[in-house]
């Protein structure tokens, strides 16, 4: 079992920037593919962001390609997700995704509130 720990969201103007932090538990998490997804109420979860130690890629969904960018630090177990030029519709609950072990780990989630 991992346990994954979201912090960072907050309210932003439109512009600005933020960084999510993700701690993930366990001592092999250099191995871990680690993501970010976000979910608006009524809609479904979409990903956002990925780092995949497992295949040796990083991937981003179009509509934040350029503003977002995932980097981690093995040595504090944490997972960052750096957001920069925010818009309106960035605006959900960002949960992190932890792949390990042959399974699917998710925080609580932290809200990002974006203002016009």
């Amino acid at each position: 079992q991992v346990q994954v720990v979201e912090s960072g969201g907050g309210l932003v103007p439109t512009g600005g920037s933020l960084r999510l932090s993700c701690t993930a538990s366990g001592r092999t998490f250099s191995s871990y593919d680690m993501g970010w997804y976000r979910q608006v109420p009524g809609k479904e979860r979409e990903f956002v962001a990925a780092n995949m130690r497992s295949v040796g890629r990083t991937d981003y969904a179009d509509s934040v390609k350029g503003r977002f960018t995932i980097f981690r630090d093995n040595a504090k177990n944490t997972a960052y997700l750096q957001m920069t030029s925010l818009k309106v519709e960035d605006t959900a609950i960002y949960y992190c995704n932890a792949r390990a072990f042959g399974g699917d780990f998710w925080g609580q989630g932290t809200q990002v509130t974006v203002s016009s």
